[in-house]
């Protein structure tokens, strides 16, 4: 914190987020099938609902899915990328601890997508690919609030690629926007102090792409993605902020039940400001059983250039850029920051 003091505490899902639900399939007939998932994150120190309190936060959906002819959900989703682009990437295997600051990105999953018609094809000879659109639902104003997305994915031997775009819509307004007032069927992705400022944007556009390759007990993979927070007359910047992300991640599975990794972000931005951030991650995870595994997960920070400040007086200030660990959100005057976690997780 600003006098210098850690931070020790127990806290929730590192790897993955805590989160509890239920899913299920009838078979209609003619190999077409009803389906449904309904589930929520909550805080497993103290039971509360994450998401905002949502009751089903994480994802809530109905749809169909044939066979050949793919599979059409409705509700809150997560995105394409989210679905295609993301399990090629360091988050994938070792959750925030290697994804970008401020998760500007969105590569951990951060936003998810109410109101959502999503279409997911089949896989054709290991070629696959999801749209998705978000209605808005504000009379007379089409593209108010709303949210479109599309993504593909290849993958043939040791081989995959994918690629995507989502495009998230503010609210439409008069006046000036309030601070942390992104209000569209999208979550948006304001997860620290890296792009806090920039809650006001009219938009948030985000094109990512991400390769692999698995050799023996290695798994090496590379990323990069664009992401850029817009601005119109109602916002509380001026000039359009982009984020340049660039990052890779080598694996290695010692045992069938030992895995570790090293990953790098790098993250600039630029336009209204000018600011790096550049992050080294490092893990380890031992399945003590099936369902049941052990985790040691680190990651070291620098922070370079100005960033613009939301908690500043007055307000949106730019500053020397501080360090803030993957999309946590812890926030010191420091422009490094360190981050150890150690945990278990059990899933059933």
């Amino acid at each position: 914190n600003p006098e210098g003091k850690n931070l020790y505490q127990l806290a929730g899902g590192n790897l993955q987020g805590n989160r509890w639900g239920l899913k299920g399939t009838e078979d209609l007939g003619g190999g077409l099938k009803a389906i449904f998932q309904l589930e929520n994150g909550f805080d497993i120190n103290t039971g509360t609902l994450g998401q905002g309190g949502r009751m089903f936060g994480r994802q809530a959906y109905v749809g169909l899915t044939h066979q050949a002819y793919g599979t059409v959900t409705l509700g809150r989703q997560y995105d394409p990328l989210v679905d295609l682009v993301q399990p090629l990437t360091a988050d994938n295997y070792f959750g925030s601890t290697f994804t970008t600051p401020g998760d500007v990105d969105n590569n951990d999953n951060s936003s998810r997508t109410n109101s959502a018609v999503k279409y997911t094809s089949p896989t054709w000879s290991g070629f696959q690919f999801e749209g998705m659109y978000a209605f808005g639902g504000v009379a007379g104003q089409t593209g108010s609030q709303q949210t479109w997305s599309g993504a593909a994915t290849y993958g043939t031997g040791p081989f995959s690629v994918a690629a995507g775009y989502i495009r998230m819509n503010n609210a439409n307004s008069g006046v000036i926007r309030p601070n942390n007032s992104f209000t569209s069927t999208s979550d948006g992705t304001i997860d620290s102090i890296v792009n806090g400022a920039y809650a006001t944007a009219k938009s948030i556009g985000i094109a990512s792409v991400a390769v692999q390759f698995v050799t023996g007990p290695f798994t090496a993979s590379a990323r990069y993605s664009n992401a850029q927070y817009k601005p119109d007359g109602a916002s509380t910047f001026a000039s359009t902020e982009r984020y340049n992300v660039a990052g890779g991640y080598l694996g290695y599975q010692v045992t069938p039940a030992a895995l570790l990794g090293l990953g790098y972000t790098y993250t600039h931005g630029s336009g209204d400001t000018s600011a790096s951030y550049n992050q080294v991650s490092l893990g380890g995870d031992y399945n003590l059983s099936k369902r049941t595994d052990l985790y040691l997960v680190g990651a070291w920070q620098r922070a370079s250039g100005t960033q613009r400040n939301p908690r500043s007086s007055p307000p949106q200030q730019l500053q020397p850029a501080v360090a803030s660990v993957a999309d946590y959100g812890f926030t010191g005057d420091s422009r490094t920051q360190e981050i150890v976690s150690l945990g278990i997780r059990h899933k059933f």
